[in-house]
Formats: C-alpha cells, sequence, structure tokens
C-alpha cells in the first residue's frame, strides 16, 4: 500500500498499490495532499469510526470529492499510525518499568550479600525463588498455547495473523471451564419396572447444558469483534446483490447461491469447516413483509429469551454466553454477543443442529438493521459441534403503518455424521428444513399472533360470552402460547430434554421417553412421552384441516371415545382462518368438568394443531384474566410438513415472501402424546405403560390413515 507523503502518510492519499506496476510507473505517481478541511472531516469521522463501511466511506467521497479508494486508504494508514502510537507508547511505558525493576533486584541482590542467618550465623542460601526459571518456563509455555491457538482462529476467519490484533494482557486457558452434561440411557429390558430416582431430575431451572459461564479474554473479544465486522460486510453483500451470487432455481423459483462465485468473491483460507466428505453446504435467502416495526424487532432478535418465545417451533434453546459490547441505549447498534442455540425439525427422526454463534447488531441509517450471526470455535466444542453457520442473518427495513420489510439469509456446513432418515432426506437437503423460508414464515406468523395479543378490543367468537373482556383473551392466548412451547419441547430431540429414552425411533418405530415433572406449568409426577413420524400421500392443507374440524375429531381422537365435540370459543391469532385458539367441549362424556384447550396454527413451512384438557375451574381463571403460568399443562399434538418433493398445490401459506403457491405432493405428520401415569414424584414406573404408549399412538396412527384413505402399511 503506498501512504502519501507528509502528515505522517495521513494528509495524503496514494494510489492504493497496483503491484502489477512497474517500479519506475509507481514512483512516477503523483501524491495529491489533502486539503485542511478534508483532514479535518476525516479525523472527526475517525473519531466516531475507525472502521466506516462501504456505505460511509462512499458518502465520505461524494462530501470530500475524493475517491472511495483515498477514503479507504485513509482509514487504513490512520489506524496503521495509531497503533504504532500506542505501540510505542506501550513500549516506553515497558522500558521504563523494566529498567525501574531491574534497578531494584540489582540493589536487593546487594542487600542480600551482607544479610546474616539469624538463626546460625552464616550467609544466605544462593537460591533465589524470586527468579524460579521452572515456573517462568511453565508460564511461558501457557501464553504460548494461547496465543497459537488465538492466531489460528484469526488466520482462519480474518486471514491476517494476530501480530495485527490489537495487544492485550492474554489470559490463561486453564481460567476457562467448560463441562458437558452427560445422560445416560436406560433400557427396557432390565425387569417389569424402572427405578425413576435413577434418571435425571425435572426442575423449573434451565436444565444442564453444554456450556457453563466462562471467562472470555481481552485477546479473544477483539478477535471476536474482527469476525462480526468481517461477518457483517459479507451478510450485506449477500443480501443485496443478486447475480452472480445469486440464481433462480429452475425447480422453485428460489434464489440458490452459486457457490462457485461465492468462494471467488468470498475466498476462505479453507473452503470448509469440516475435515468429511460428508460435508453439506446449505444456502437460501427470501423476504417478506412482517407486520412489527423494526426497532422491535431488532429488541427480540437480540434478547435470547424472546427469540426462543419468537421462534418455539424452531429453536430448542437460545442462551447468552456472554455479552462482548452492549451496543448503544435504544437502538442496540453495535451490539455483540455470544450465544449458544439449537436449531430443530419437530420430530424425532430429525436430530437438533447445535450453534456457538457471534450476533452482531448494526444499524445501517435510520430504519434500515442489520443483524449477523457467525458460528464461533469455542475449543472444548469443536469435535461435539456438527454445525458450522456461515455469515448469516436479516436485513431489517421499517416500512410505513408499523411494518417491516426482512430479508433472511441462511447459510450453513453440515456434517452429517449419520444419514438423514428416508422420510426427512428431501425436505432436509434441498434447505427447506432450516431454511431462510421456514424462518420468515414463521417469523410472519408469529408477529400477527402477537398483534392480535396486542389489540385492546375482543375478536373472540364464542357461545354466551365466555372470554368476557381484553384480559381475559390475552391470557388465554399466553396460556395457549405455553402449551405450544411445551410441545415443541416434548416432541423435539433436543439436548435440554431432560429425559430418558425408553425406546428408540427405527423405521416404523415409536420414540418413548420418560421424565419427573415438577414444574409449577405441568402436573407433578411421571411423565411419559411418545412420539412418531410417518409419511401420507395427502397434501399437508387436507391433513391440517382433518385435524383441525371439530366435526372429524373422533375419527382420530381414541381418548374421546368416538363422542362429537363443541368449539364454545374461538380466538382469531392471525389472518389465515386456521390461525387461532379454540376451547372444545366433548358431548355425552362422564367428564363434563374438563374442556380441551387447541391452538391451530399455519403457514407455508407446515402446521401444528396441540391440545390439552384442562379442568373447568383453570379455564375459568384464565377467562377471567388471572395469570395462567400455574395451570398445569400436558399437551398432546400433531405437526404436518411438506414432505419435499414439490408440486403445484393448495398449500396455504401466510403470504410467503416468493409467492409462488407451491405444495408438497405428500405429508410428513408426527404424532406426540404426553401421559401422566403417575402422581408420586418417587413412584416407578411400569414398564406395561410403555406398551399401553405404543399401542395408543399405533391405533391413532391407523385411524388417521383410514379417515383419509391411505394404506395401512
Amino acid at each position: 500500500m503506498d501512504c502519501g507523503s507528509g502528515g505522517g502518510g495521513l494528509g495524503a492519499s496514494g494510489s492504493g498499490g497496483d503491484h502489477d506496476s512497474s517500479d519506475l510507473s509507481r514512483r512516477k505517481k503523483p501524491y495529491h495532499r489533502h486539503t485542511a478541511h478534508q483532514i479535518q472531516r476525516l479525523e472527526s469521522m475517525f473519531k466516531e469510526c475507525p472502521h466506516p463501511d462501504e456505505k460511509q466511506r462512499l458518502q465520505l467521497s461524494r462530501e470530500l470529492g475524493l475517491a472511495p479508494r483515498q477514503i479507504k486508504f485513509w482509514f487504513q494508514n490512520r489506524r496503521t499510525q495509531m497503533k504504532a502510537q500506542h505501540e510505542r507508547a506501550d513500549n516506553s511505558a515497558l522500558r521504563a518499568e523494566n529498567d525501574k525493576i531491574r534497578c531494584e533486584n540489582i540493589a536487593k541482590r546487594e542487600a542480600l550479600k551482607n544479610v546474616i542467618c539469624p538463626s546460625c550465623g552464616g550467609p544466605p542460601a544462593n537460591e533465589d525463588s524470586y527468579f524460579d526459571d521452572q515456573k517462568m518456563r511453565m508460564e511461558n509455555a501457557q501464553l504460548k498455547e494461547e496465543l497459537d491457538r488465538v492466531s489460528s482462529i484469526a488466520a482462519k476467519y480474518i486471514g491476517r495473523p494476530i501480530s495485527q490484533l490489537p495487544p492485550v494482557q492474554p489470559v490463561h486457558i486453564s481460567s476457562l471451564d467448560f463441562r458437558m452434561a452427560s445422560f445416560d440411557g436406560y433400557g427396557v429390558g432390565a425387569g417389569p419396572s424402572l427405578d425413576l430416582d435413577l434418571l435425571p431430575g425435572s426442575s423449573s431451572s434451565m436444565p444442564n447444558l453444554p456450556f457453563q459461564p466462562v471467562v472470555i479474554s481481552d485477546i479473544d473479544k477483539s478477535l471476536m469483534s474482527d469476525i462480526a465486522a468481517n461477518a457483517m460486510e459479507e451478510l450485506l453483500r449477500l443480501l443485496q446483490t443478486n447475480e452472480p451470487l445469486w440464481i433462480k432455481s429452475t425447480n422453485d423459483g428460489k434464489d440458490a447461491l452459486n457457490l462457485e462465485s461465492y468462494e471467488r468473491i468470498f475466498p476462505k483460507p479453507n473452503n470448509t469447516h469440516f475435515k468429511s466428505p460428508n460435508i453439506r453446504v446449505e444456502a437460501s435467502r427470501d423476504s417478506g413483509v412482517v407486520i412489527m416495526n423494526g426497532l422491535a424487532l431488532v429488541d427480540m432478535f437480540m434478547d435470547s429469551n424472546k427469540w426462543l418465545e419468537l421462534f418455539p417451533t424452531i429453536v430448542s434453546i437460545a442462551k447468552t454466553i456472554e455479552v462482548i459490547s452492549p451496543g448503544m441505549l435504544g437502538t442496540h447498534s453495535g451490539s455483540l454477543q455470544l450465544m449458544y442455540e439449537e436449531l430443530q425439525v419437530l420430530s424425532p427422526l430429525v436430530p437438533t443442529r447445535e450453534f456457538y454463534t457471534l450476533r452482531y447488531c448494526q444499524q445501517i441509517e435510520q430504519g434500515l438493521w442489520a443483524i449477523v450471526n457467525v458460528s464461533y470455535d469455542l475449543p472444548q466444542f469443536a469435535s461435539q459441534c456438527r454445525s458450522h453457520r456461515l455469515p448469516s442473518g436479516c436485513l431489517i427495513q421499517d416500512m410505513p403503518n408499523g411494518y417491516s420489510k426482512v430479508t433472511w439469509l441462511e447459510h450453513v456446513e453440515i456434517e452429517d455424521k449419520t444419514p438423514i432418515h428416508r422420510l426427512y432426506r428431501d425436505l432436509v437437503h434441498s434447505g427447506s428444513a432450516f431454511g431462510a423460508e421456514r424462518w420468515l414464515t414463521t417469523l410472519q406468523r408469529m408477529c400477527e399472533r402477537f398483534a392480535c395479543l396486542m389489540v385492546s378490543s375482543t375478536s373472540t367468537r364464542d357461545l354466551g360470552g365466555v372470554i368476557p373482556s381484553p384480559d381475559g383473551k390475552r391470557s388465554m392466548m399466553k396460556l395457549a402460547q405455553r402449551m405450544v412451547n411445551n410441545f415443541c419441547t416434548s416432541v423435539g430431540t433436543s439436548n435440554s430434554n431432560r429425559s430418558t429414552t425408553l425406546s428408540g425411533s427405527n423405521e416404523i418405530g415409536v420414540r418413548v421417553t420418560v421424565h419427573k415433572s415438577s414444574d409449577p406449568g405441568q402436573p407433578n409426577g411421571i411423565v411419559l412421552s411418545a412420539a412418531t413420524t410417518f409419511w401420507l400421500p395427502v397434501s399437508p392443507q387436507n391433513v391440517f384441516n382433518f385435524f383441525k374440524d371439530e366435526r372429524t375429531r373422533p375419527q382420530w381422537d381414541v381418548l374421546s371415545n368416538g363422542n362429537a365435540v363443541q368449539e364454545v370459543a374461538h380466538i382469531a391469532n392471525g389472518s389465515h382462518p386456521g390461525n387461532c385458539i379454540s376451547v372444545l367441549r366433548a358431548f355425552n362424556t362422564s367428564h363434563n368438568n374438563m374442556l380441551i384447550l387447541q391452538e391451530s396454527c399455519i403457514d407455508s413451512s407446515g402446521s401444528l394443531v396441540v391440545y390439552c384438557p384442562v379442568d373447568l375451574p383453570a379455564i375459568n381463571v384464565a377467562m377471567s384474566g388471572e395469570d395462567p403460568s400455574y395451570i398445569p399443562l400436558l399437551p398432546s399434538g400433531f405437526t404436518i410438513t411438506p414432505d419435499g418433493h414439490l408440486e403445484q398445490g393448495d398449500g396455504a401459506s401466510t403470504s410467503s415472501s416468493t409467492g409462488h403457491g407451491r405444495s408438497s405432493g405428500g405429508s410428513l405428520i408426527t404424532v406426540a402424546f404426553q401421559i401422566l401415569v403417575s402422581s408420586l414424584p418417587s413412584a416407578k414406573l411400569n414398564l406395561d405403560s410403555v406398551t399401553i404408549v405404543n399401542n395408543l399412538i399405533g391405533t391413532t396412527v391407523q385411524q388417521i390413515k383410514a379417515a383419509l384413505n391411505c394404506p395401512s402399511s
């Protein structure tokens, strides 16, 4: 890079160093000294933002009449000069401190020569513990190990050596404390009962996860900031560029990433994060309008608890490990967090994906935010995470009337340790299972739900006014949301499930788990959960209509004994008529004090029908507007997902951003039941209960196939 002459190389800008030009032509290139006004403006900008992005550099170039290349190299030269000044100051201070310590040591050594031992009157021992060579060698080895580790990460992510990072004091790697929780499985063939005292108990606190609070060194924080800044630049280019990076798929019209162009524009030291032949790259992009303003979305995205609440069907765990930078108050701009999350498909056949992620938010301009997620390797778990997130995230643009336009990008590398189950192979390999369209349609649906929650007027359709007030409506919606969250947790394969697998899924099998429940929002005792997934040659929309219609419920609800049900209350929570909460009452049963709370939701990525029996006094508590947090729920239900075979069909969509009107030729249906087998936490599980719940699910599946005229095999 050529530096300008004068002003320490910062009052002028050169050509930027054409490496293929001759030395003679480089010497002849003129240097242009900046004016005092230009330097003053550049210095002012440097104090605010030493690393301006491309948009800020273009704005400066127009304002000062300089080429963007000149602006870029001025800032590079200025940062180099600042670094050199800091290093000189640090070196001077260290040299002075070193001289002072040397003089003190010399004085002490001279004084020690004249010391007489008070016990024997002889001279002191020659061994000087202050200069313990062995101790210094051990400390040097630890520091070198830390330096080598961070250097390798820096070279991989940002393509420059660690010597170019700001000088900071490293901490020993031994100060980091990571522990992996592990639970043993228990077979069912050992005897007629299972001692649940051996099982991991359930509590209201967060279960042990594969991370613990950590102490992150300053050198790691500096490295994280650089990785996040580079990831943000890549994300913005991927979101705002079409060809040649993105091409339209001829199969479904979706945006497909041109990997050859991507690798040329964003060269990496290593093409893939994993060293395995079983590596797949999934990349998808989608955009759409969301009924929530940009700042509210940013606030939810940067809060791990709200993030989990926003995407319960996709995110099974979200935890902020460390806030690296809090960002600006009110806008979150500059906020950087290290997070752990698990992503799921609601089926026992699809393993979760784990990520240790840096999440970085930047406000690009008024009303425009970008949030990037990029994996950060923690060496303690590098061998366990089989998912690596390349720069992914979203661009959020404020629109009139409180809406936002969201453009979403998902870009990951996946190592398949075991083959994807045949039922989900097409869905997962196409990128639809964890892709941008699923995230965006879920976001659209959930934002509609939150909007309905905030509406003060009652939008209920009930018989006899059983939900009398807006507070009652909100309380019922919160109760139903907790029911859906509980259901999603019970179905998924997350590491957070404090349960023991009694029988695993196979090609036609049922996964059965058991755990002790003591949460305030669940009944106390021994809970048995069972789930299975099967395929039907019926469109997802028709399957959803079948489960949602109370007139067809006796055809699949084994526990209803064929009795009809009636909807006594209805709360709409979205623009699609299938997105609603219902209170159902069964006829001709001995349980007249028992109602059924049900929530159904649908978008182009799939649908849910979740239900739970709730006694009449508890329903009255929620309908009156009181806190429903302690009403015990043990939900069951169904998930319906397109099978990944693209055909034209009648699939429902909440204004999917792509708008191609696609649907699947068939449906993947997951059935999940939760049963309280004993209200005594100290009870032992009778293994006959496992047989009963297997038979219950098997009978339900057969009745569903018969009702939809599908073959039983």
